[in-house]
């Protein structure tokens, strides 16, 4: 099983950066804009749409309100095992550590899915690091 660990610092408090990541279905406008484009959201689940036109049906698994955590599956498609899970750490005033972390089967997915989580960090770090409008 292929393992990405993806970590990043974000300027903002953890409180403005959970009430983001745990908006599910407004993944495509608060947390990864730009990345993904669409999300079409269905009872439990979204359908998102990347830049890159791939398009993934993902299952909230769980959010943990106090660990500031997510966790999402992809179902169908080309993995026969896609579980993700996003958690915030407190780094102090308005500074926050965001770990995501995918595992994926087969294992050759895993550098194409490390490629688009990279893409999708640098993303959600810009996005989250900026000032409210």
């Amino acid at each position: 099983m292929a393992t990405i660990y993806k970590e990043f610092l974000v300027d903002a408090s953890i409180a403005s950066v959970w009430d983001a990541l745990r908006d599910f279905n407004a993944v495509h406008q608060r947390l990864a804009p730009g990345f993904v484009v669409d999300c079409q959201p269905s009872e439990g689940s979204r359908t998102v749409t990347f830049a890159n036109g791939a398009v993934a049906h993902e299952l909230l698994v769980g959010i943990h309100e106090t660990a500031h955590r997510l966790s999402y599956t992809v179902i169908g498609g080309k993995a026969s095992h896609h579980m993700a899970s996003a958690q915030l750490f407190d780094e102090g005033a308005n500074r926050t550590r965001f770990v995501w972390i995918t595992d994926v089967l087969p294992d050759a997915l895993g550098d194409y899915i490390a490629a688009m989580m990279t893409q999708g960090a640098a993303v959600m770090q810009r996005t989250l690091s900026a000032p409210a409008a």
